[in-house]
């Protein structure tokens, strides 16, 4: 986990907590108690002795050591891509390079993909756009580094910079179109939090807890609600901001924040629904029933969609940082930050199955592809697994 000052970076390099002593002092700390984690001989055992989820096929792109990348799937092609700006586009049944672009741009967020095009967004702020055969679309300049995936709906590109505003250009030539600017605390955690695009409409959370719904076509604010109040006395016990993308369906919009809490909203008023106490970094998913918040400490909770009430939780994956989940028919997949995959049941969290890619961290919720899911890791590994075991 890194922070910003001023909910702003223009340059590509992590909060250093030494440079002001009282608050990096703090945040030292903290990142020390994360590193001393032990963990039961026999919750490891347990899972060396899970079934194995089948790989598929693996391929490979450049390492990451700042961005976390997305693996994206749309019209039955998958893209990567890496930070020296090389984007790919892969055959999701064999693996098979289909063509690679290199550019001169250093990709800091990505891949974005719908509706023809292909999108990446860079640590200086240039959108990138290409149609899905790979060429050059157009490029536009926004006003800080991209972190999260752009998204793409009814001739709108959606972009999120660092320093807390939504643009909305024109997908035809990347003209802006409009531009809202969120909350910027004094001190907010850098994160990869997105956007939700659905019935003509924009979700975002924001650093303070707030989460705003907005017009895809004008940017105009359609309601706020507050997810989290900050707590506590120091700039560090009061951060609590929504660091991941909303979970969303025809009703209800869900978010949660970093030591806040998680609440499910109205989508079309943002009247709250319920809320409950929890902290995540890493992000959540729905399905008909529940609602699964991939919390700290590697703990994977399941709650009532209609109520909030607690379901289940899941803690002994052996890892204390997993990836926002992916749902996947009755089983949720998550990734952590050994490299592993694992498969969970959805409606007890009994841990299923279980696979290991190339040791590395797995930065970014798994991708759905037909018939299995795909993960890229922070050194560049592209992993298919077979979900149908």
């Amino acid at each position: 986990m890194t922070f910003l000052f001023g909910g702003c970076s223009n340059l590509p390099t992590p909060f250093n907590p030494r440079m002001f002593d009282a608050l990096g002092y703090q945040i030292a700390e903290l990142f020390e108690r994360e590193e001393k984690v032990v963990f039961d001989a026999e919750e490891l055992e347990a899972l060396d002795a899970l079934d194995e989820i089948p790989l598929l096929w693996k391929s490979r792109v450049g390492e990451s050591e700042i961005a976390r990348f997305r693996v994206a799937f749309e019209n039955n092609t998958i893209f990567v891509a890496d930070e020296d700006g090389l984007l790919v586009s892969l055959d999701p049944q064999t693996g098979e390079n289909i063509w690679t672009i290199k550019t001169k741009y250093p990709f800091s967020a990505g891949v974005g993909a719908a509706e023809g095009m292909v999108l990446m967004g860079t640590f200086k702020g240039e959108v990138l756009a290409f149609d899905e055969s790979g060429h050059s679309l157009w490029k536009a300049q926004v006003s800080s580094e991209i972190l999260a995936p752009p998204q793409v709906e009814s001739d709108m590109v959606v972009i999120r910079t660092a320093n807390g505003r939504i643009y909305g250009l024109d997908a035809l030539d990347g003209t802006r179109k409009w531009v809202y600017q969120g909350a910027t605390p004094a001190l907010t955690v850098r994160s990869s939090a997105g956007v939700v695009i659905t019935q003509g409409a924009v979700f975002a959370g924001f650093a303070g807890g707030k989460m705003v719904a907005m017009s895809l076509f004008n940017g105009n604010v359609g309601w706020e609600a507050v997810v989290s109040q900050p707590r506590g006395v120091t700039e560090l016990e009061r951060m609590t901001d929504i660091t991941s993308s909303p979970a969303i369906d025809d009703r209800l919009v869900c978010a949660v924040a970093y030591q806040g809490r998680v609440g499910c909203f109205q989508i079309i008023d943002g009247t709250q629904i319920w809320s409950r106490e929890s902290s995540s970094n890493a992000g959540l998913a729905m399905d008909n029933d529940y609602v699964y918040v991939t919390e700290d400490n590697g703990v994977l909770t399941a709650y009532d969609k209609r109520s909030g009430a607690g379901m289940w939780k899941q803690g002994r994956l052996g890892s204390k940082q997993l990836t926002a989940p992916l749902i996947d028919g009755h089983f949720i997949v998550i990734g952590d930050d050994k490299g592993f995959v694992n498969i969970i049941r959805n409606y007890d969290g009994v841990v299923l199955a279980r696979a290991k890619t190339d040791g590395s961290p797995i930065l970014s919720r798994p991708q759905r592809i037909p018939g299995g899911f795909v993960v890229q890791t922070e050194q560049g590994g592209v992993f298919a697994f077979d979900s149908q075991f």
